[in-house]
């Protein structure tokens, strides 16, 4: 299972990925979305941002943008950033890194941005080299909810977002089914608890 924070020795391991966002003077939270757009979920999420006037960003399967194209689209009408997620969410550590690369530009195809994020953080390092030789920023996170295992009930992540959360925080939430009753949720009162803690949101870029 992965750790919601991740160890000092993944980020040395994975030197050049962005991990959080450092700044001393703004109390800023990044908040990311993987594995879209979703029949189930998208549009439910950004009723719960719009609600709040939040923005975040959207690491889209290239794959579902062109099953969804319509869910994408809003995505981008409502000021939302996007990022490239693989089109068809790979595991960089059992794919060849030149399927790799392949699959990460079919998804360019269809999704415009400089933006990446491994499927399950799981790339090697070489690959993440090759992946920033392209012209991507490779973003991985500071706080991941593991909102996707059915074994977490909403209470529990509630509280590792509570006692990990930080001035830069990259914050990984899933738009799927699979995450979509955990998500659901804990986003809102997550998003009111940075909100009462004096946190302003922003995208990537």
């Amino acid at each position: 299972m992965l750790l919601e924070r991740p160890l000092f020795f993944l980020q040395v391991f994975y030197k050049g990925g962005i991990w959080r966002i450092k700044s001393m003077k703004e109390k800023t939270i990044y908040l990311t979305f993987d594995d879209g757009p979703s029949k189930d979920t998208t549009l439910k999420i950004l009723e719960i941002l719009d609600k709040y006037n939040v923005k975040a960003t959207f690491f889209c399967l290239g794959d579902n943008v062109v099953k969804y194209p319509e869910l994408y689209k809003k995505i981008l009408d409502g000021g939302h950033a996007v990022g490239n997620h693989t089109h068809n969410h790979l595991k960089g550590f059992v794919t060849p890194t030149k399927d790799y690369l392949d699959n990460i530009q079919k998804a360019a195809q269809v999704i415009d941005s400089k933006l990446f994020r491994p499927p399950y953080g799981r790339i090697w390092p070489s690959q993440l080299r090759a992946v920033k030789k392209l012209g991507y920023k490779v973003i991985l996170w500071d706080l991941i909810t593991c909102d996707y295992d059915r074994n977490r009930s909403p209470e529990s992540i509630k509280k590792h977002i509570h006692w990990l959360s930080r001035r830069g925080s990259i914050v990984v939430f899933h738009d799927s089914m699979k995450a979509s009753k955990n998500m659901l949720a804990v986003l809102p009162w997550a998003i009111e608890f940075w909100i009462n803690k004096g946190y302003t949101f922003k995208v990537l870029s």
